[in-house]
């Protein structure tokens, strides 16, 4: 088992200063870095832990408050219905240029880290399934992995509830591993086959995952967690990032 140091820092962006969190090997060496982005709660405990099993495996991983212009720094948003309405709310209220200008701050921040080997992942789940399809864009992202993505199909993302994703799906150079669940109501088999077309279309490099689950189903907390897809899925997620990314040092 492979001991995890965390750390956070804090960046500035065009928009203010935004608080990154960082899970690492404690191992001495290089490490692909991944940009991890959260659900509409920020960086709760399920997201941190799943970003403990990616840095376990080998990965810097970098996890940023997406609501830095809203929340001072820190805010964890709850599991419960407020939490759901605020992280609902500022979706739409912050954007997209603000979300990508996030992006593009942290990949260069991992490319600055003396622990970091240069090549870039990104991994999202729910809205931050949507903002790692985004992060996509940037050249320099050789692997996305996003989970149940929101909001691609009905372009809804970000102020004005108005996204170009699809629009710019073409820009995406590495490739995806998209992961749905087919009793997830957020994105029906309809808008699930739009964007599968759209990618199709396209020629992206992409495997696409299907799974007899609720949206959430990732989550280790919960009445919707499915143990047995998060600990598949995952296992496919680690196999993705070594063959995109490599696996550093992890033999230190």
């Amino acid at each position: 088992m492979i001991i995890i140091d965390n750390e956070h820092i804090d960046l500035e962006t065009p928009s203010g200063t935004m608080r990154t969190h960082i899970v690492r090997p404690a191992a001495p060496g290089k490490y692909p870095g991944i940009l991890f982005f959260s659900e509409i709660f920020q960086v709760t405990g399920p997201i941190r832990r799943t970003a403990a099993m990616l840095a376990g495996h080998g990965y810097v991983v970098a996890m940023p408050e997406v609501y830095h212009e809203f929340e001072p720094a820190g805010t964890v948003l709850k599991y419960d219905q407020a939490g759901s309405d605020r992280g609902n709310f500022l979706k739409t209220a912050k954007p997209v240029a603000g979300y990508d200008a996030d992006a593009r701050v942290i990949l260069d921040y991992l490319k600055t880290r003396p622990d970091c080997t240069g090549k870039l992942g990104a991994m999202g789940i729910c809205m931050g399934g949507h903002l790692a399809f985004r992060a996509a864009f940037n050249p320099d992202v050789a692997g996305t992995v996003c989970f149940y993505a929101t909001d691609i199909h009905s372009g809804t993302l970000g102020e004005g509830k108005h996204d170009d994703s699809q629009a710019r799906a073409g820009e995406i150079k590495g490739e995806l591993m998209m992961v749905w669940g087919r009793q997830d109501p957020h994105v029906p088999a309809e808008g699930r086959l739009k964007l599968l077309t759209r990618l199709t279309e396209l020629n992206t490099k992409i495997n696409w995952h299907e799974v007899n689950g609720a949206h959430a189903f990732l989550r280790d907390e919960g009445v919707r967690y499915d143990p047995e897809h998060a600990h598949a899925m995952m296992g496919l997620v680690f196999n993705f990032f070594h063959r995109r990314l490599g696996e550093g040092d992890l033999s230190a």
